[in-house]
């Protein structure tokens, strides 16, 4: 049986694009950029908890680095260097070589150095530890809307919550539909060019995660505002015509988590802009909302124009 050095070795030494020292030594070193902060995150994965552990190992790598990736992307920061802590109850080496090839993918996709980490015997847990540069000052916090400011999301939440609602056999989808949303939930493309592109123009901004209206709050609270959605204008097409009723596709958009998708504020000048944008990255970018001054108040304005409380929230691991 290989030793961990010799399995680190083997499939998790491979050359970097913008490190002094990388894997193989007690800590990897690396320089960021003149005027540049760092932006670090870090995200664990866990088996049956946040994925199958029948789920396909090359997937599984590359949602890892992706996940992580999209806290990078919720910054506007540029992505550089990661380390992996792996906990692996066996030596699987079949198992082992596709999760390399997965991350290394996603890895190579958004230039980001595997530069060092850990491994040891246990129930199957995936962390990672993400690095990236940002330009002093420029980083996109959660703590900068403004009442008056419009609320967006990007591409197409909740087509996740479907798939994972799919594997679950909650509910039975057609093939190429069952397809679409269980890519979606195992194969997350983190919006880094989107938040590179909204420097400047976002004034709060945070990746979904754990539920549109959930991880919303957390904007809210750090800004000291409310917030109002609009019903008519939530994005429930793609998930509509994926084969969802009305009522499972908000449930999904507005509490179903694993979206990964950029949720921010910006002011209503921005519209313009933001039209643009869209258009160039070719990524669907809609604005569901309003900021409010009624702080901590989150308001979904219903298609009869009644003001009422969500009826869903976020995921939380401990409640």
């Amino acid at each position: 049986m290989p030793s961990e050095f010799e399995l680190i070795r083997r499939y998790f030494n491979r050359p970097c694009a913008h490190t002094d020292l990388s894997v193989g030594d007690d800590a990897a070193l690396v320089r960021p950029a003149s005027g540049m902060q760092l932006a670090i995150s870090t995200d664990m994965l866990i088996a049956g908890t946040h994925f199958f552990p029948d789920t396909d190992p090359c997937d599984l790598g590359w949602k890892a680095l992706a996940v992580n990736l999209s806290d990078l992307a919720a910054m506007g920061a540029q992505a550089r260097w990661a380390v992996l802590g792996l906990a692996l109850p066996d030596v699987d080496e079949p198992w082992l070589s596709r999760f390399a090839d997965g991350l290394f993918h996603c890895a190579d996709q958004y230039g980001v150095d595997l530069v060092g980490g850990d491994t040891t015997r246990g129930p199957l847990a995936i962390g990672v530890t993400i690095f990236g540069e940002v330009p002093n000052g420029s980083a996109i916090r959660r703590d900068g809307a403004h009442p008056g400011d419009e609320i967006w999301i990007s591409g197409h939440p909740g087509l996740a919550a479907l798939g994972l609602a799919c594997l679950q056999q909650r509910i039975t989808l057609p093939t190429a539909a069952r397809t679409r949303c269980i890519h979606a939930l195992q194969h997350p493309e983190p919006r880094l060019a989107l938040g590179l592109a909204l420097r400047g123009v976002a004034s709060a901004m945070l990746d979904v995660s754990d539920g549109l209206i959930g991880d919303l709050n957390h904007i809210l609270e750090r800004s000291g505002c409310g917030a109002e959605i609009d019903a008519t204008l939530l994005p429930l097409a793609p998930l509509l015509a994926a084969g969802a009723d009305e009522p499972l596709a908000r449930r999904c958009l507005l509490a179903g988590g694993d979206d990964y998708e950029l949720l921010f504020s910006a002011p209503p000048s921005m519209q313009t802009t933001l039209a643009a944008l869209s258009t160039q990255l070719q990524l669907p970018l809609t604005r569901i909302g309003h900021i409010t001054e009624h702080r901590g108040e989150l308001l979904l304005r219903e298609v009869d124009g009644r003001l009422l409380p969500p009826l869903v929230s976020g995921y939380d691991h401990f409640a």
